[in-house]
This record gives structure tokens, sequence and C-alpha cells, in this order.
């Protein structure tokens, strides 16, 4: 290239850049994300750039989005970012045309339009921050691809493509504790703020917002219904929460106690070795509950827009002593920019907490990686990625001692009251199904004296229809450090057989009323005469790859179970120490 094409070539980048910033250094955009927060002398946003400039050069990495160009655009006003974003959102918006033309669905459709978030939220940032690369006549077709898939996701039996009606379902359009509602949002709200439109956002203030403030008010205790596998969607949910509140001036993370809660409800739903977390309803990205950079992401978002300085500590801590000390998958490394805080001391906090909400139970002996830990669920069961868990404990020394079998198998889905440390009834040869919606309800009638000691029932007849087989089902823990006595008292019908279950990693290994599997031992005192059986989980059914369920059985006119479970001492295994 010859020196005055090199100068002209100059000038038209500073040209763009200026024009793009208003010719001020600050953004004219609508979209008004604050990014002061980043750190550009840190390794998290080299790791960023370099992610960034790899796809500039041609070669983008799995997962890699317009919205990591636009915001490297951002910081830095440097032209490349942005023509590359603008080619990504082309692509999409012509690939869209193509399959209209062609009577088909375009791909923001897809899977009942679950991706129209980070799709549509592309095309918003883009056209926003974007301007000066997008021109007209784009900005014209990109505009009518994002209203009508806008208005195909909230008018679902309207919707149309082209000419041809296209209606869905509309799955999870008003329901704000599903993890599709996150993403109708951002959709929404990334458009409504980039084309300034007061329609969208009457509509997002009046309509879809206020549902959503409202549920969030009645979770006291933070968490999801959806379980610990979807509800680290909250970590977009809370980045939209950033952007409404950077826009438009509504803190919508602090309208109720939900997202500070949720720093605390994750803080207690880590095991002691701050390397797995309570694994309730489905687990489909993994099966076992490992923490990922989703998790990350969620505090990271929390604790930036939390109002409570003790909120902000704890999440600080969390970030600085759990096992996904920077994000691991490098599509998340955008979201590594927040800033973690810098706490390393261990939290002021209870041994025992209550997510009253949603009916978690959590409890340990201290803070320190040995601790013993028992998770117990009584509460809501609403939501489709839950499981029929209601009464079901876990208990955590080192390693897993009693879990869900979920966690050793394929799917990850296994939602079945056979798979869960729960009195499993029977009737007519099939498990009776716990129901939903339901909701079961948990008393903690005392904590202590001694450390993470806990006495807590939970009464658990709501879970069970009328006409199942199973008029009442009251189960009561009482917890003191290395003893669990698991207290079973119900109500059934004739011909309804009653299974106490406990799900292990090892083979239980039986001796008359007592099971020892690994260090774990667990002793039927009531009823007498119990029998005891182990069961090897892969002789089940092929999507579970290892794990073993001890089963007690008893007479067929017992109305409890009575079972002492207790632990050896602590002996650390795959425990995680994150200054080494």
């Amino acid at each position: 290239m010859s020196t005055s094409k090199r100068i002209r070539s100059v000038l038209r980048t500073i040209l763009l850049a200026a024009l793009a910033f208003g010719g001020s250094g600050v953004a004219q955009a609508s979209i008004n994300t604050d990014l002061s927060y980043v750190n550009q002398q840190s390794a998290a946003y080299t790791r960023f750039r370099n992610w960034v400039n790899q796809a500039v050069a041609g070669n983008p990495g799995y997962g890699f989005s317009a919205n990591d160009a636009v915001v490297m655009f951002r910081l830095t006003g440097q032209a490349q970012y942005c023509t590359l974003a603008a080619s990504m959102v082309e692509a999409q918006v012509s690939a869209a045309e193509t399959a209209i033309a062609a009577n088909q669905n375009p791909e923001v459709a897809h899977d009942s339009y679950l991706y129209a978030g980070a799709m549509i939220g592309d095309l918003a940032l883009t056209y926003d921050w974007c301007a000066a690369f997008v021109s007209a006549p784009q900005k014209t077709r990109w505009s009518a691809y994002a209203e009508r898939s806008i208005a195909n996701i909230w008018t679902p039996n309207a919707a149309m493509w082209g000419s041809r009606p296209a209606p869905w379902t509309g799955w999870g359009t008003n329901d704000p504790a599903n993890n599709y509602y996150y993403s109708f949002l951002r959709a929404t709200m990334y458009w409504a703020l980039a084309i300034n439109s007061n329609t969208w956002k009457t509509y997002l203030q009046t309509q879809k917002i206020p549902p959503l403030l409202n549920y969030f008010a009645m979770l006291p205790g933070g968490g999801s219904e959806e379980g610990t596998g979807y509800g680290t969607s909250h970590h977009k949910l809370f980045e939209l929460y950033r952007v409404w509140r950077d826009s438009t001036g509504s803190d919508l993370a602090n309208a109720n106690p939900h997202l500070t809660d949720t720093i605390s409800y994750w803080l207690h739903a880590s095991v002691p070795t701050r390397n797995r977390f309570a694994p309730y309803g489905d687990q489909s990205r993994s099966s076992n509950p490992e923490f990922y950079d989703y998790h990350r992401h969620l505090i990271l978002e929390a604790r930036y827009m939390t109002a409570s300085p003790a909120a902000r500590d704890l999440a600080s801590w969390w970030i600085n002593n759990n096992s996904v000390q920077q994000m691991s998958s490098a599509f998340n490394y955008r979201d590594d920019l927040l800033p973690p805080g810098s706490s390393s001391t261990l939290p002021a906090a209870p041994l025992i907490y209550v997510a009253s909400g949603i009916g978690h139970l959590f409890a340990r002996t201290s803070w320190e990686t040995g601790a013993t830990w028992l998770s117990f669920s009584a509460g809501s069961y609403v939501q489709s990625h839950a499981h029929q868990d209601q009464g079901s404990f876990t208990l955590f020394s080192g390693d897993w001692l009693a879990v869900t079998e979920n966690i050793w198998s394929h799917s990850g889905i296994q939602q079945g009251t056979e798979v869960h440390n729960v009195v499993r009834f029977v009737r007519n040869g099939a498990n009776v199904k716990q129901r939903a919606p339901s909701h079961s309800t948990m008393n903690v009638t005392q904590q202590g004296p001694g450390p993470g000691e806990v006495h807590v029932t939970g009464n658990l007849s709501a879970a069970y229809p009328a006409g199942s087989g199973v008029n009442s089902w009251q189960r009561s823990l009482d917890f003191t450090g290395n003893r669990l006595l698991v207290t079973d008292q119900f109500a059934v019908v004739s011909g309804t057989q009653a299974i106490f279950q406990v799900n292990t990693p090892t083979q239980p290994t039986i001796n008359g009323n007592v099971a020892t599997a690994g260090r774990l031992t667990v002793r039927v005192l009531e009823p007498l005469g119990a029998t005891l059986t182990a069961v090897n989980w892969r002789n089940v059914d092929s999507d579970f790859t290892s794990g073993w369920k001890l089963e007690v059985s008893g007479a067929s006119t017992n109305t409890g179970f009575v079972v002492e479970l207790t632990t050896g001492e602590t002996i650390m295994k795959n425990g995680f120490d994150p200054q080494g």
C-alpha cells in the first residue's frame, strides 16, 4: 500500500471513530452501558482483547459474537471492530431474509425463540454503537427484521414471517421464572434502547417488567425455582439490570431483595470444597454440578449491582475463593471484565441459610473446606426444569456422601422420585409422582447450639395429588455435625408401599439394619426388621454412569421411618485451594 493510501486509510478510521463518538470521546448511543469499570491493564482485558483480535484476523473462535467486537470498539474506538460486527449482523439478517423467502422460519425463531436475546441483542448493539458503519438500507432491513422478531415473540398466535403465518406456543412469554423470559427481555430491551422506541419501552415498563419485579419480590432468600442448573440464567438477567439502569436510570436490581439475596444463596449452595454446588433441578449443561463460568458471571453481576456493601464483600470472597478463578471458555471472556473485588476473608455469615421463597435449606459445620454440609428441599415445585425432589436431602463432607443419582447420569435431567433421597411411594407397581404445581412447607424449629446444628421439619403432603395413594408425608431432619437423624411420618392408602432411599457414590455394604457406603453409615432405627437393599444404577438404565442406592422397606402397614446417618473422619478429596 502506498504512503498516500495508508494516510487516507488512517484518516478514514479517525473520521469514522469521531462520527461514532460524536467527536467528543463520549459515544452518542442510546444503549448507554457504562464500561468505566473495565481495567485495561488487567489480565482479563488482555484475554478479551486477544480473543476479539483473533476474530478480526479472520479466525473467530467458537461462540464469538458481534457483542464482543462492539464492546472492543466501545473501549478503543478502533474501526475494525465495528466493521467485523456489522458484517456479522448483516450475515444474520441476510440468512433470515433468505429463509423467509423460502417460506421457512429464520434461525432467530429456533427453539421457541430462545436465542433471540443474543441475536437481536447483537443486532441492536451494532445498530446503535456502530451506527456509522451501518448503511441506511441496512438499517431499514435490520429494523424490519428486529421488529418482526420481537413482535412474533410477544404475540405468538399472530406471528408471521413475510406474508406467511408462523404461530408458535409462546412458551415462557408470560413466566418471569423461566429462562426464556430473560432472553425475550434482552431482545426487547436492547432494541427498544437502540432505537429509543417509546412504544417498546412503554410495553416493557407496563407489561413485562412489573411481573418480573413482583415475582422476584416473592422469592426471599434468592435462588431460582428452576433449580441450580437453569438458575444460572440469572447471570444474563442481572446483566440486563445493569444495562437498563445505565440507560434509563431505573434500578431493577435493587427494587426487591432477590439479587442481593441470591449472592447469599450461592454462597450457601456451594459445598465446603467450593468447587461444586447443590444439584437442584435439571443439570443439562453438565450433570456433574461443578462451578463454571456462568456461576462466576452471575456473582460478578450481582456484586456489581447490589446496593449492600456486606453482600458485595460476600460476593468478592466467593469469587476469589472458588474453583473458577477466570472464565474457562473464551466466549465468556467479556463477562470477566467486571471487577471481582479483593475480599479474601472468610465470611462472617451464618452457618445456616434458608431460601424460603423456593424452599431450600443449607447448613454447614464451618466455613472451612473440611466442613460437613447439608441441604434440604421443601418448597415450590412449579417449573418444568425442577425435579420431584420435595423432601430430599444431600450430605457432603470432603466429597458427596448422599446425593441425587441425577449427577451420575449422561443426561442430567433425571427428574423422578426414584433418583432423589426421599421416601418413594409405589402404587400398582408404579412410582407415585410428585405433582406440579405444588408448594410444600418448611419450618426450622431450632438452630444451634452446636455449629451448624439445625432441626427442621418439612410438610411434603402438598406434593402428592388427591387419589395418588399418599394422604400425607412429613419429614424431620436433626443435623448435628457428623450426624443426621431423619424421621418420616406418612399416611398412605392400602396397597401403597413406602421406600426410604439414599443414593450414594459407592456400593453400600449391608449388615442387618446397618449399611456403610464409604464414610457414610446408615442405621435404620425404625421400623424394626426393615429390609435393606443395594441397587446398582448401571443395571437400571444406561443413562447412569455410576452410583448406588440404598433402599429401606418395612411392613406394608408401617407409617414411618427413623434413620440415622453418620459420617466418618473428613478426608479431603477433590478439594480446592485458590492459593495453591
